[in-house]
């Protein structure tokens, strides 16, 4: 697939700004202006807000769509809604606006991204893909993939993190290894961080902005509303225009992807050789280990024993939780290892207890 780019290259970061919810003219009409010192590429405003329970503000409908065809024509800006379903981009492009988003609870079923996506075949429009609430690949490029297939090449990925059941500081969990794995697979695809949905609180905007920058994303998605305490939706996670610039978008750092310092290039080649070096070393511990597992997995076959022990898993958890803590390593990036290699272990003891 070859992609068309949504956003301008330029020496300041792009950025997609606006409220979460468009909930009246003046609203937008205010917050539009207040973004304008900050050079937005395209401005952001949901219309059909798909709530996780009833009874709470599902966005204005098709009279908000007036709005923000009007306030694109008269500051000369994009702007862009979500779209759910094939009405709402025909009613999208009734009045005129073509840069659209499919949202994270659209991007999870198959059946309405195809109906969108027969909606936009051979029509003129940029569309931003939101990654999945779950963390799955396969359906976010999948989505990709239909949208293109229509004839659609203005395509841009938005990451806003992935729903978790547990705690953790930020309302939507990075997983930042899926959209740079998303980039290694669909070269040329602009991706966009959508720093608000990933922080869910103002406290974390400045950090998610900074670490998408340096994973070299294309640009960032950002609500702004001209009066946060006001807001029908998402209060928590929207600022004003002046709050970031003062306390994000001024503070961040655009690091540059190459230098040409030979003494920068041949300190960065020693320690990239020494993480080699140490990956090559891993896989040999792994492999090693695996041949073990194998070696218990015969044991466990011959005196009639299950490859899963419960309370042996336990102990391993408990025990490398914590010796990874005194190393300085995340209990989200242990587990997430202790588990991977305690699934492909199964695998290998299961073949070993089912050989003939």
């Amino acid at each position: 697939m070859e992609f068309k780019p949504i956003l301008n290259a330029t020496d300041q970061v792009p950025l997609l700004l606006g409220p979460c919810s468009a909930e009246s003219y003046e609203q937008m009409e205010q917050t539009i202006q207040s973004c304008l010192a900050l050079n937005p590429q395209i401005i952001r405003a949901g219309v059909w807000k798909p709530r996780t329970r009833p009874g709470q503000f599902q966005g204005m409908g098709e009279i908000a769509l007036e709005w923000l065809a009007d306030l694109q024509k008269k500051f000369n800006i994009p702007i862009a809604t979500e779209v759910a379903n094939p009405q709402h981009v025909e009613a999208c492009l009734k009045q005129g606006l073509h840069t659209l988003w499919i949202g994270a609870r659209t991007t999870v079923n198959p059946f309405y991204v195809q109906e969108i996506a027969d909606a936009l075949r051979g029509e003129k429009v940029s569309i931003m893909v939101k990654n999945p609430m779950n963390p799955d690949l396969a359906l976010w490029i999948g989505c990709i993939e239909r949208i293109y297939k229509v004839g659609v090449e203005n395509i841009a990925a938005i990451h806003r993190g992935f729903s978790f059941y547990g705690n953790s500081v930020y309302r939507n969990v990075p997983r930042w290894q899926i959209p740079i794995e998303l980039r290694r697979r669909l070269p040329g695809l602009q991706l966009v961080g959508d720093i608000s949905h990933i922080s869910g609180s103002v406290a974390h905007l400045r950090e998610i902005a900074q670490i998408a920058l340096d994973l070299n994303y294309d640009g960032l998605m950002a609500e702004i509303h001209f009066d946060p305490n006001t807001a029908k939706s998402d209060a928590d996670q929207q600022v004003t225009a002046e709050y970031f610039q003062a306390n994000v978008f001024s503070k961040l750092i655009k690091r540059r992807v190459d230098s040409n310092s030979i003494i920068f290039n041949d300190k960065l080649n020693q320690l990239r050789n020494d993480i080699d070096q140490i990956d090559h070393q891993l896989i040999e511990l792994l492999s090693r280990r695996m041949k073990i597992a194998e070696q218990l997995g015969l044991e466990k076959k011959e005196n009639y024993i299950s490859i899963f022990q419960p309370h042996r898993w336990d102990e391993i958890v408990e025990r490398l939780s914590k010796y990874g803590k005194e190393n300085n390593l995340s209990q989200e990036f242990i587990f997430s290892l202790i588990e991977a290699i305690h699934i492909e272990s199964i695998q290998h003891q299961s073949k070993m207890m089912n050989l003939d």
